[in-house]
């Protein structure tokens, strides 16, 4: 997150109150903060599906659950400071996946769901035991484990490393997740990095030469990891062709996450294990999104340079566009605490909703972050007229004007976590002096009109929106699904950023 929007700005125009917990729902709260004790037994597992005691007691799911508890405090209570709230939340994602096991061996009896449900409790005990012994473990080399599988990592020739990954997250009844791969990886910049070579497709299929000729390769998926701190930090990254299409890999969402020593590893195996801290107390994270950042090197270094392009910006920038700008930078930091919660277990996915989509959600923090360093680094308040890319916290447009002042505007505007507030920007009209004139004839217009360094969209919206009832022809609601939305936006010029590229319409 953004450290100065978490402290008081003593030195700005307008005092921006820190972020609190008591102001989040609890599914935005840092998963560290809440209870690690399993609740699997009785109705206490927060929706009143918990397995009955008595069919607790029959197979022992009490006894297991006990002795994972155990292992965790003993694990926790060996843990460095910044890697407990990690490994928390590692516990934290296990307690949701067992709980959903849970039901449907509650409401499915029979002996291979319980037989699986009973070797995962125990895979879990396991793995805390092997973790509780691997702090202090030297370098890469060994095995590695969270809460949905493991990998092992083992020396190659020239300095490269071998991966197998196997991954086997049990959500019950038919909701899985396995995945094996195996891979190789060398070093590039501060990570070791490789492609996932593709499966064994058999015999080759016969191409004709044009087809060779023309045809482009095909993009693998790619695999990377460092140390961070005391954890190995993995992230998977998809290519053209689909890992989850091959047959020991079903998903691989979920290899990208934060991985704990099983054991101790090769004295000789020395690597970097510095922590990259953002400009937060990673031993206090306040949100899902804040660990996600302390948990991965990347994203802790976005956080640093977001920093640093705030200071650098803000006192060149006259005051009607540095108070905006704050206005915007307070909103984008609110709703970055959705982020990573919102993409983890994504509202969309309606049958596997319960399920952690630990790529995309950190996938989704990343693009957020570096759109924001692209505004912040190449903030372009010296631009004159309406042409160039125009971005907010909440919307983004791209306007061109050809050579007889026709000007085209592309873009969108959404509301984090309300997936009926879309907007789109889809306006042509012509320039008169200094003004736009939209081609469409409304009561309500497109309007675009320069204020300061700013871009003011359709200012008349606002108004609107208030009191819009859908009768009036004339006044066609501008954003998708919702008539009391408004299209209104305050937007920044931006330069030209491989990371503000996305014109072609997403869910942010």
């Amino acid at each position: 997150m953004f450290a100065p929007f978490r402290l008081a700005l003593v030195t700005a125009t307008v005092l921006l109150a820190p972020l609190t917990c008591h102001a989040m729902d609890d599914y935005l709260r840092a998963a560290s903060s809440a209870p690690t004790a399993i609740t699997l037994c009785g109705e206490t597992n927060g929706n009143g599906t918990g397995i009955k005691p008595a069919i607790c007691r029959e197979k022992g799911y009490d006894k297991l659950v006990a002795a994972i508890d155990k292992s965790f405090d003993t694990a926790l209570a060996k843990a460095p400071a910044s890697i407990r709230p990690l490994l928390k939340r590692d516990e934290a994602w296990f307690k949701e996946m067992i709980a959903q096991a849970g039901e449907t061996v509650q409401e499915v009896d029979e002996a291979e769901l319980s037989d699986n449900f009973v070797a995962t409790l125990r895979r879990r005990k396991e793995a805390l035991d092997e973790i509780a012994g691997g702090f202090g473990h030297y370098g890469l080399s060994g095995k590695w484990g969270n809460a949905f599988g493991n990998l092992t990592i083992s020396p190659d020739a020239n300095g490269a490393r071998r991966i197998a990954v196997d991954m086997s997250a049990y959500y019950g009844s038919d909701k899985h997740r396995q995945c094996k791969l195996r891979a190789t990886v060398t070093k590039a910049g501060s990570w070791l990095s490789g492609t996932i070579p593709p499966p064994d497709a058999g015999p080759a299929k016969t191409a004709s030469p044009a087809s060779q000729e023309h045809a482009k390769p095909a993009k693998l998926p790619t695999i990377k990891l460092r140390r961070q701190g005391e954890t190995l930090r993995v992230v998977m990254t998809d290519g053209d062709d689909t890992i989850g299409d091959r047959d020991e890999c079903d998903d691989p969402s979920q290899i990208t996450g934060t991985y704990f020593a099983s054991g101790s590893g090769d004295m000789a195996d020395k690597v970097e294990t510095s922590f990259v801290a953002p400009t937060f107390d990673c031993t206090r994270p306040e949100t899902a999104t804040d660990e996600e950042i302390c948990a991965d090197p990347d994203l802790a270094e976005n956080d640093q340079r977001l920093n640093r392009a705030w200071k650098a910006l803000l006192p060149r920038l006259d005051d009607p566009t540095r108070r905006a700008l704050m206005e915007d930078q307070r909103n984008w930091v609110r709703t970055q605490t959705e982020e990573f919660a919102e993409f983890l277990h994504p509202a969309w996915e309606k049958r596997t909703s319960e399920m952690h989509f630990t790529a995309s959600a950190r996938d989704h923090v990343g693009a957020l972050q570096r759109e924001r360093i692209a505004l912040l680094e190449g903030f372009d308040d010296k631009r004159a007229g309406l042409a160039g890319i125009w971005l907010a916290y909440n919307a983004i447009l791209e306007i061109t004007v050809d050579k007889d002042g026709r000007l085209t505007a592309h873009g969108w505007k959404w509301e984090q976590g309300d997936w009926k507030a879309g907007c789109d920007y889809d306006m042509t009209g012509k320039m008169a002096g200094a003004t736009f004139r939209a081609d469409e004839q409304r009561k309500n217009p497109d309007t675009l009109e320069r204020d300061h360094a700013m871009l003011i969209v359709n200012r008349l919206d606002d108004a609107f929106a208030k009191k819009r009832s859908g009768k009036d022809e004339d006044d066609e609601a501008k954003c998708k699904r919702r008539l009391d939305n408004s299209s209104t936006a305050r937007l920044f010029p931006a330069r030209p950023s491989a990371d503000i590229d996305n014109f072609s319409g997403s869910i942010r």
